[in-house]
């Protein structure tokens, strides 16, 4: 594909993805089966301008003073790829595939964009107008900042399984993605974000990937799961395990001793699970399925530690899913609070005496954090706030005593950490 097919296209996928709040992984999937022509340049390009559109939305049209797909492709190639603008004529031109010639209006915006000294917070931010106060509750004077944080590419993240291996070795495994380490966790690697029109190499061909020596998982997850603290040998529950992730990650803490249960109230997500933890040499895990009866009996009051990985808005992965800031609603979001609510009860029946219940979402949202951790606490007598011990978790402690992750402060996606002791 040239450049005018792949402008149209990805303008034809967000006006798709708007029109009929298509989730934009769909949407991108939908198009690859139909576009046989496309190579994978071609797929990395569209996608990566879909998803850089999508990040920046409402700033772009009011960059252009326009907010149609066509003035946010546009504005997208020219300031956040920049494209000259000799090449956004020429693509625009191509025939038979371009999307027309610039209009004067087009040049003129492009060549002078309107500044955002003057743009509302939610459109210098590009989150919608709603959020605003909650926001500004999140990050106070620097919301901007954060907000521009939150709308950059992400970085590939990778956790050493040290049942299998050890950050030294690995790094070498994957010499040709040059991952590196962060610092702390030990266990965590990163590599840079790509390009915007290229893509990370496909780790799945890294033969130590399938040997179990790593997992793709996003440094501030690996975090929220290190400040659960020390679980060798101990009993673990982890609540709402999905995928597994953070159940391998405590797994792999646990150095497969003591017990871990994973359980989740949606049976199809534990299939991964499962078959992660095999490749991943995990042999303290039992996997608790709610097609069972009465899945968790037998577990009531004897958990040295339950990890809530809690349903949410994932407003703190917006630069990884930037669609799903758009599709966010009030009435989603209260749903979401509801979950949380219920999940925090429900996990606070299996923690003994002297245990921890580790309350975690992806989100920024107050309302999804501090706000739930306030409530928990009035409504469960017995809990309280037992802030990490840990020195490297210190820059991140809320005047809660709570962790609060995001892309600017910490160089992660978008976390809430609370860890809760039932004191003796």
């Amino acid at each position: 594909m040239r450049d005018g097919g792949r402008l149209a296209a990805a303008i034809e996928l967000l006006e798709e993805i708007e029109t009929r709040h298509r989730p934009v992984r769909l949407a991108l999937k939908a198009w690859g089966v139909n576009a046989r022509y496309a190579g994978a340049k071609d797929r990395a390009s569209v996608s990566g301008l879909v998803l850089d559109m999508l990040r920046r939305r409402r700033s772009l049209a009011w960059k252009m003073a326009d907010e149609s797909p066509r003035a946010a492709a546009l504005a997208a190639l020219r300031l956040a790829w920049d494209w000259p603008l000799e090449r956004l004529e020429a693509a625009a031109a191509e025939t038979p595939h371009g999307i027309g010639p610039l209009t004067d209006a087009e040049r003129a915006a492009l060549a002078s964009p309107r500044g955002l000294a003057e743009a509302p917070a939610a459109v210098r931010g590009d989150y919608p107008d709603w959020l605003a106060d909650e926001l500004a509750r999140a990050f106070g004077d620097e919301v901007d900042a954060e907000m521009a944080a939150l709308a950059e590419r992400a970085p590939v993240d990778l956790r050493v399984n040290t049942l299998k291996t050890d950050p030294e070795r690995a790094v070498k495994a994957l010499a040709s993605m040059a991952a590196e380490p962060v610092g702390w966790p030990p266990t965590a690697l990163r590599i840079a974000a790509p390009q915007a029109s290229e893509r990370t190499g496909a780790l799945e061909a890294i033969p130590a990937f399938s040997r179990g020596w790593f997992e793709v998982q996003d440094l501030g997850s690996q975090i929220a799961a290190a400040a659960a603290g020390e679980i060798k040998s101990r009993q673990v529950l982890d609540l709402c395990a999905g995928g597994g992730g953070k159940t391998l990650a405590l797994a792999a803490a646990m150095a497969n001793t003591g017990q871990i249960y994973a359980y989740d109230s949606e049976a199809r997500r534990l299939a991964d699970t499962i078959r992660r933890a095999d490749r991943a040499g995990v042999r303290n895990l039992q996997v608790r399925s709610p097609v069972d009866p009465d899945p968790l009996k037998g577990l009531e009051g004897k958990m040295d530690l339950v990890f809530l990985d809690a349903p949410c808005s994932g407003s703190g992965a917006w630069r990884r899913h930037p669609d799903t800031k758009w599709r966010l609603t009030p009435e989603t979001l209260a749903r979401r609070q509801a979950d949380q609510d219920a999940v925090l009860d429900q996990g606070a029946a299996f923690v003994k005496l002297g245990g921890r219940l580790v309350y975690v979402t992806c989100s920024v949202l107050p309302s999804e954090n501090e706000d739930r951790v306030t409530a928990f606490l009035e409504r469960t007598p017995g809990f309280v706030v037992r802030p990490p011990e840990e020195p490297a978790l210190q820059p991140w402690r809320t005047r809660q005593g709570c962790l609060r992750l995001s892309p600017k402060t910490s160089a992660t996606d978008g976390f809430f950490v609370a860890v809760l002791e039932r004191p003796r």
